[in-house]
């Protein structure tokens, strides 16, 4: 198949993004143009935002129909924005990013080829890898860190960073792994690969560069809580 027989979603999921979401949507349209060689379309996922956010979705979607679609959900949660928008996909590819693209975007490209030319079913950025370039704040550092080793030590598995917001995955392997995942807050992106790669299925992982958003609102110690309630639920065969 030519490159271009191949689609791409990539959805960025949204909760009160008023300030940012234009600029990012925007600049992510400027990189697709230049760079991705498949049929693309950005969807934004508004999981109950209260702010101008759903009118600046509609307002894009008027201004780059075909380019930029909005899906609007009235209930809260990444995770159950995400699985609304990749389950109504029909493209071959499905990914997802942070709205305030903390990931370099040229992390995209290698992560498309992996799935699309090799036996991959799902890609990740992965911050902890050699060759990952990070700035952030030290106490979020070692929580990820501590996370992530708690994962190892539960799961023995091979991917090295479960949180990155920065994934993709086939229609294929969504449609039958999505159904399996509980999840619809922040835990969702780790449920998804622990039982994705107890299932066989392969992860290809890149290194990625990535600079933290100082004005993110995520509650870090509530949602580290959450995402422990996760882990256990999931190794106990939930």
């Amino acid at each position: 198949m030519a490159h271009t027989d191949y689609s791409v979603d990539i959805v960025i999921p949204v909760l009160n993004e008023e300030q940012q979401l234009e600029q990012s949507v925007l600049a992510l349209r400027d990189f697709l143009q230049a760079s991705c060689p498949y049929r693309w379309r950005i969807i934004v996922a508004d999981n109950g935002s209260t702010d101008r956010t759903p009118q600046i979705c509609q307002d894009l979607r008027s201004r780059f129909p075909g380019e930029v679609d909005f899906e609007r959900l009235e209930q809260r949660g990444r995770g159950r924005a995400l699985r609304t928008a990749w389950l109504k996909s029909s493209a071959d590819i499905l990914c997802y990013m942070d709205v305030d693209l903390s990931t370099n975007l040229r992390a995209l490209p290698p992560l498309l080829a992996a799935l699309i030319h090799s036996d991959y079913s799902l890609g990740t950025g992965s911050r902890l890898m050699h060759g990952a370039i990070v700035t952030r704040q030290w106490k979020r550092e070692m929580i990820s860190r501590a996370y992530n080793l708690l994962i190892r030590v539960l799961f023995w598995h091979r991917f090295r960073d479960a949180q990155c917001g920065f994934k993709a995955i086939t229609r294929q392997a969504a449609q039958e792994l999505i159904p399996m995942v509980r999840d619809n807050e922040w835990f969702f992106d780790t449920e998804l690969l622990l039982k994705a790669e107890r299932r066989g299925y392969r992860i290809f992982e890149v290194p990625v560069e990535w600079i933290e958003d100082l004005g993110t609102t995520v509650k870090i110690v509530k949602t580290a809580w959450q995402d422990i309630k996760g882990l256990v639920r999931v190794r106990l065969g939930g």
